[in-house]
């Protein structure tokens, strides 16, 4: 249950970003680390089972970065609660730089406000390693629907009050609270419908069992493609060059952005100099061109940005999604 005052809220960001702050490089610790090297396998522990947006990412960077770093970079699928289970294995894993969690929007800035308890704590377990990237949304349509762009969506749901239906890959996640967020924006009221997983979500929407959804780009563009299902706007800041006729939809609703951003983090503790090492690579590989041009034809946006940058961005999108589940009395199933 959300149980956080937005001042306690607020005291709890001051003390995130100071512990973030303290673990990343170029910041003096009190205490100097033993270890200073990778020097075996490395696990990408990622919430979710394997086959969905952040696993083909994972699957993608993990090879080059074995070739990088030297060592193999393996990915381990710990799916559950949200992300909970896998983030409690990286809290308590050994701090040196060979367990680390690969995580979304969901697993790291939703949680820590839905949640009134959880096995971790923020603040004291994580240090921040890179905002790795951003991936891309899109508000899905059935062809039933009587709308070609958002404004029509919103015509039509406004016309429609509870009514209109939409598919979520489960309670608390970014295609639940981004489809919120839209009804906060446009005062409109739809109603959530909660699957287990994206592709039963997915199946639901193509079956006309829900009119929309919201989801990653690479979940349903061959379905855009083939006629299936309509785009009626990205989430994103921007239009996608994958997709240029689709409107962003803060075209129409000014402000609203739903980024699934993807965020990499070791254990508290982890040596400055193993999370220089880990930041430099993952930055390297995401500029290469091959892997851009792959990354962009599934709607991601690379971005590798340093410990420093990813703990005030993180802190910025806590407090956007506290205000989310708040408003929107959003409690965990």
């Amino acid at each position: 249950m959300f149980k956080l005052s937005f001042k306690n809220i607020h005291l709890y960001f001051i003390a995130l970003t100071a512990a973030l702050l303290l673990a990343a490089p170029g910041t003096p610790r009190a205490q100097a680390p033993q270890r200073t090297q990778l020097d075996k396998p490395i696990r990408l522990v990622i919430g979710f089972p394997a086959g969905g947006p952040i696993d083909t990412l994972a699957r993608v960077l993990a090879p080059l970065l074995t070739e990088g770093l030297g060592q193999q970079v393996i990915v381990d699928n710990r799916a559950g609660a949200n992300g909970i289970i896998a983030m409690d294995i990286v809290a308590k894993a050994t701090p040196d730089g060979h367990t680390l969690f690969f995580g979304t929007t969901g697993n790291l800035a939703i949680n820590p406000v839905m949640y009134a308890k959880l096995p971790f704590d923020l603040t004291r377990d994580f240090a921040p390693v890179s905002h790795l990237a951003s991936n891309s949304s899109l508000i899905y349509a059935h062809p039933s629907v009587p709308a070609k762009n958002l404004s029509e969506f919103i015509a039509h749901a406004s016309a429609n009050p509870g009514k209109v239906m939409y598919a979520s890959s489960g309670n608390g996640g970014i295609p639940h609270l981004g489809a919120e967020m839209l009804n906060m924006a446009a005062k409109i009221k739809t109603v959530h419908v909660p699957y287990k997983g994206t592709a039963p979500g997915f199946t639901a929407l193509l079956g006309g069992e829900v009119q929309f959804a919201i989801s990653a780009v690479v979940s349903g563009l061959q379905h855009i493609k083939a006629g299936r299902l309509k785009a009626i706007a990205t989430t994103m800041k921007t239009r996608l060059a994958l997709l240029p006729d689709v409107a962003a939809a803060n075209e129409t609703l000014p402000g609203y952005e739903v980024d699934n951003w993807h965020g990499l983090v070791a254990p508290a503790g982890t040596p400055i100099k193993v999370i220089a090492r880990l930041q430099g690579e993952i930055a390297r590989v995401i500029k290469l061109p091959t892997i851009q041009e792959k990354l962009a034809a599934q709607g991601v946006d690379p971005v590798g940005g340093t410990p420093q940058e990813l703990a005030v961005f993180w802190k910025a999108e806590i407090t956007k999604w506290a205000r989310v589940v708040k408003n929107a009395g959003v409690r965990p199933e």
